[in-house]
C-alpha cells in the first residue's frame, strides 16, 4: 500500500509506503558490492541521465536495458524502494481518515562515482556538477502530470535514514505542497501583502555580520537559526530574493558549491564524520502564488530529540546557535581559504 493519510486536526501528512519495510539498510565494507558504485550498473534500473566527461566537455546520455553507460561522473536512475509510486491504486479516503493515492517520482542522484567521497569532500567542480544535473532533472519532473512539489534532500551518516553509504541525493516528487513549504509559503504571502517585503530578505539583512553567521560568499550566506531544532543546525540562502534552485545561473551554481563544500567540510572539522540531513527548500514551479525565498537547510544528527521535542515542538538546544556558528565559521572559513589558495 502507498497512500498519503491527513492528520485528523491538522495539515501533517504521512506516506504510509509498506513496501519500503523490505529494504534492508546496508554498509558497504566491499565497494565491490555497492550498486552505486562504477562497475554495477546493472544494480540499478537503467539511468534516463547520465554526465560523462569527454575531453573538457560535459555529455548528458541515457542508459538503454541492453547497455550502461561507462565511465560517468553523475548518474540519475528510479529508485528500486520508491517512497511514492506512479502506480498507486486510485482510492480516497473521506474525513476523518482522509487518504489520497501517494503518486510520484522517486529518483536517485549519485554524487560521485568515488564511494569514499562523502559530500565533505566533494570538490567544487564535482558539486557544480551534481547541482547542474538535479536542476535538470527537478525541471523535467515539474513538466510532469500530478506532481505539485519537488523534495530535494540528502541522507548521510549514522541517524539519517541512509540506506546506502556511497554519496547520492534523493528527490521525490509530491502531489500537493508540503505542510513546512505551505507555511513558509503563506508567511511570505502575508508579509508581502502587507508590508511589501519577503520576511526572508529582512532575516538575511539582520543575521548578515552578526554573532549567527557562519560564512558568507558573494551570492550567498549561511548562518545558524535564532530557533534551532538540532545542535549546530545552519541554512543557506541566496542574498537575493530567488523562489527557486531553477534560476541559478552556472556562476551562482558554482558559488553555491563553494560555500555548500566549505560549510559541510567546516561542520565535519567541528563534529567529526557525523550523520546530517540537508534539505532543499524550493518554491513549487507549477502555475502558484505560493512561493518561498529559497534555501538549505542542514540537521546535523548529534543529538536525539526525547518525549518534549516529539510531544510538543518544543525543542531543546545544548549549544546555543551563537556559539555553534563561532564554531562552525571558523572551521568553514578555513576549508574555504584551502579551497581558493588563501593562506
Amino acid at each position: 500500500m502507498v497512500e498519503i493519510r491527513k492528520d485528523y486536526f491538522t495539515e501533517k501528512l504521512s506516506i504510509v509506503a509498506t513496501e519500503r519495510s523490505a529494504r534492508i539498510p546496508t554498509k558497504h565494507v566491499d565497494h565491490g558490492k555497492c550498486p552505486f558504485c562504477p562497475g554495477n550498473e546493472d544494480m540499478t534500473p537503467p539511468s534516463d541521465l547520465v554526465l560523462v566527461k569527454m575531453g573538457e566537455t560535459l555529455v548528458k546520455q541515457t542508459d538503454t536495458e541492453g547497455e550502461r553507460i561507462k565511465g560517468w561522473i553523475v548518474r540519475v536512475f528510479q529508485n528500486k524502494n520508491p517512497v511514492v509510486t506512479l502506480n498507486a491504486p486510485p482510492s480516497y479516503g473521506e474525513y476523518p481518515h482522509y487518504s489520497e493515492p501517494a503518486i510520484g517520482y522517486h529518483y536517485v542522484v549519485v554524487a560521485s562515482p568515488n564511494h569514499g567521497d562523502g559530500f565533505a569532500k566533494l570538490d567544487i567542480d564535482q558539486w557544480t556538477n551534481l547541482l547542474a544535473t538535479m536542476q535538470d532533472k527537478i525541471r523535467w519532473l515539474y513538466a510532469q502530470r500530478g506532481v505539485s512539489y519537488v523534495a530535494t534532500f540528502i541522507n548521510h551518516g549514522k541517524g539519517s535514514g541512509e540506506s546506502i553509504d556511497h554519496p547520492h541525493v534523493n528527490i521525490v516528487t509530491l502531489p500537493r505542497l508540503p505542510p513546512v513549504v505551505e507555511q513558509e509559503a503563506v508567511t511570505v504571502q502575508n508579509s508581502l501583502n502587507e508590508l511589501g517585503v519577503c520576511p526572508m530578505c529582512q532575516v538575511i539583512a539582520s543575521e548578515s555580520g552578526g554573532p549567527r553567521q557562519v560564512i558568507s560568499t558573494e551570492y550567498y550566506i549561511a548562518f545558524t537559526p535564532w530557533v534551532s531544532a538540532h545542535s549546530y543546525e545552519f541554512w543557506i540562502y541566496p542574498k537575493r530574493h530567488q523562489t527557486s534552485i531553477l534560476k541559478l545561473s552556472q556562476k551562482e551554481l558554482m558559488d553555491l558549491s563553494l560555500l555548500l563544500r566549505s560549510t559541510l567540510g567546516g561542520m565535519t572539522k567541528v563534529l567529526g564524520d557525523c550523520g546530517f540531513n540537508l534539505v532543499f527548500h524550493s518554491s513549487s514551479e507549477k502555475k502558484t502564488t505560493k512561493q518561498i525565498h529559497w534555501h538549505v537547510e542542514v540537521y546535523p544528527r548529534v543529538s536525539n530529540w526525547a518525549g518534549l521535542e516529539l510531544g510538543s515542538g518544543v525543542f531543546v538546544n545544548e549549544v546555543s546557535p551563537e556559539a555553534a556558528a563561532a564554531q562552525l565559521g571558523a572551521a568553514s572559513r578555513k576549508e574555504l581559504a584551502q579551497m581558493v589558495g588563501i593562506t
